[in-house]
């Protein structure tokens, strides 16, 4: 198997080159099939002339779970999903390849999670329907104005009343004055529509998508038409990110179920399944994935 750039060898009882980083990992001794993943991305490090720093603020690892990967620690990253983004994002760093490092973690260490996910791409269209929360928001608008529906009609019976009961209000009022409308079922104000206010005012010549995480987090990439990285990271619960671009905007989405699309200013709902990986493109006008 190779794996990008295979970093060299020391000859048999050399010593360590004087220029080498003190930020080398920790190098467990060689296996039959050579380097281990860990110290494959060291050394590569190290050859590019990077320190664990400068790799973590690029890739937005912290800094102890890229010295852990370095020494074959893959615990720190929670879990085996988590640990091939990490990889992925490392070796594009420093110049490998970063599905071949895949490919070997997963044969290392089992590789369980690879084979469900790759099926999830062979489901079919994606049925939003079944997957959707309950709108709990949309159910407290429309509560609330029906609360105030209410007040406003009570207010407007006891003014137009002399405090002898309903059947006052019936009374002729005096000349030039009309009786004050009540409100009936019909005129009460629509609830507010639920979905496209968490975009508003999308401009219509750009594509603009919202991702907002729900209870779970879920890993998440994004980019750009001329295909330039907008995000590679985690988004944890709760958090949002908006992206625009006048091409379009291509998204992978590590856990689908856990993340709400908002595009050009409509709800679309979760991306996919719990647990689903799915690729994403989004264009200017009426949202349709591709």
């Amino acid at each position: 198997m190779t794996i990008g750039k295979s970093p060299r060898r020391s000859a048999p009882g050399s010593s360590a080159p004087a220029s080498a980083s003190t930020e080398h990992p920790a190098e467990p001794s060689d296996a039959a099939d050579g380097p281990s993943i860990g110290r494959l991305l060291g050394r590569a490090r190290i050859d590019a002339g990077l320190t664990v720093d400068q790799v973590s603020t690029r890739t937005r690892i912290r800094v102890p779970i890229v010295h852990a990967i370095e020494s074959d620690d893959f615990d720190r990253c929670g879990g085996a999903f988590y640990a091939r983004g990490h990889l992925r994002l490392l070796a594009r760093e420093v110049g490998l390849d970063g599905e071949a490092l895949v490919a070997r973690y997963d044969a290392e260490h089992g590789g369980g999670a690879a084979a469900p996910a790759a099926r999830l791409f062979d489901v079919g269209p994606i049925k939003v329907k079944d997957h959707r929360r309950p709108n709990w928001t949309a159910a407290m608008v429309a509560a609330i104005v029906a609360v105030v529906v209410l007040i406003g009609y009570n207010l407007v019976g006891s003014s137009s009343s002399d405090g002898n009961g309903p059947g006052a209000a019936s009374a002729p009022l005096p000349s030039g004055v009309s009786a004050p409308a009540t409100l009936s079922a019909s005129a009460q104000p629509p609830a507010p529509e639920t979905g496209g206010g968490a975009v508003a005012a999308v401009p219509a010549d750009k594509v603009t998508v919202k991702l907002v995480a729900g209870q779970e987090k879920s890993w998440v990439t994004a980019k750009d038409g001329n295909g330039k990285s907008l995000f590679s990271n985690n988004l944890e619960a709760g958090q949002d990110q908006t992206f625009t671009d006048p091409k379009k905007i291509t998204l992978v989405i590590g856990n689908g179920g856990a993340v709400h699309l908002f595009v050009n200013g409509k709800d679309l709902g979760p991306a996919g399944q719990d647990g689903q990986v799915v690729h994403l493109t989004y264009t200017p006008g009426d949202p349709q994935a591709g």
